[in-house]
């Protein structure tokens, strides 16, 4: 069997988080080295609260959690969204709390994590960027440390989903988003133009319950949760996959089939703040991104076998 590749998870756990978490914890082909949590759906620590619950109820409790920003690099947390996610960022699902996050901030212990494995840490950020940022600050050499970087975010020849131009991961921290993707990762951008493309519907919220694990059922019911709020806002009875995607990608299970290297900027003023854009200028010197657009048909079934493989 091959090395599991290790990879750190920084997250802002709601509902698709917790599905990209049982995804990845599922795939015996990766190695959770450590988790981080950012505000966004919910705030740093409540994230971290949820982290800790899912992994309790999955049976990975040792893997360490550690708690990171709770403010943007500019102004102040929002306060989520409650809307979509539910108050506790779970769809209301009530889980046994977990294990106390770490001592160290999620910036640091990415950081540490990248510096003792040497090039072999992959990163997957499914929230907003602020704690990459913070990482940089910290270690300006990070992006020659880390082997891949895999980020969910951005619209890029999409509309957006918190505004009409930008998506709520970018738009709750455009700065961090500006300064991640311009410090020279091996950067790989999951955005809305290829996560709207697979999804989870109702018969899968029923599989999940049928299953029967409290994990399963529990995880059943944040799904109906989610396809509930799309069908509030006049949307098929769908949930898109946008963190279980770019999990999946990280992972390597599922390949982009397109994908498009460009130089992106981050809209910083104005309506359109926090939309990702091509670079329109001549002889820009920021490094281009691998933006995916395009991903195997056959995503959304990967990620429900691993996550219905998961006993516990």
């Amino acid at each position: 069997m091959a090395t599991p590749l290790p990879l750190y998870l920084d997250c802002d756990t709601g509902i698709d988080d917790a599905i990209a978490l049982a995804y990845l914890v599922g795939h015996e082909g990766i190695e959770l080295a450590g988790i981080g949590t950012v505000s966004g759906n919910v705030s740093a620590a409540e994230a971290a609260r949820n982290t800790s619950a899912l992994l309790r109820a999955i049976g990975r409790a040792g893997i360490p959690v550690a708690i990171g920003e709770h403010d943007p690099l500019h102004g102040e947390y929002d306060g989520g969204a409650p809307h979509v996610h539910g108050t506790n960022g779970i769809g209301e699902v009530e889980l046994e709390p977990g294990a106390d996050a770490v001592a160290e901030t999620a910036p640091e212990m990415l950081v540490r994590l990248a510096r003792e494995l040497g090039g072999q840490l992959s990163v997957l950020a499914i929230g907003p960027l602020t704690n990459i940022a913070r990482a940089l600050e910290l270690e300006p050499e990070l992006p020659r440390l880390v082997s891949r970087l895999t980020v969910m975010g951005g619209a890029v020849w999409a509309p957006g989903n918190i505004t009409s131009f930008a998506e709520a991961n970018i738009a709750n921290d455009p700065e961090a988003a500006r300064i991640v993707l311009g410090a020279g990762f091996s950067l790989a951008l999951v955005p809305l133009d290829v996560t709207l493309q697979h999804r989870f519907d109702d018969d899968d919220a029923v599989r999940l319950e049928q299953r029967g694990t409290g994990l399963h059922v529990a995880l059943g019911r944040m799904l109906r949760r989610y396809i509930d709020f799309y069908e509030q806002v006049g949307l098929p009875r769908e949930s898109p996959l946008h963190d279980p995607l770019a999990a999946a990608i990280a992972s390597r299970e599922v390949a982009g089939t397109e994908v498009r290297k460009v130089v992106l900027e981050v809209v910083l003023d104005g309506e359109e703040r926090g939309r990702t854009v091509p670079s329109a200028a001549d002889g820009v010197e920021s490094p281009a991104v691998d933006v995916v657009v395009g991903a195997d048909a056959g995503a959304a079934e990967a990620i429900r076998r691993r996550i219905h493989s998961l006993a516990v």
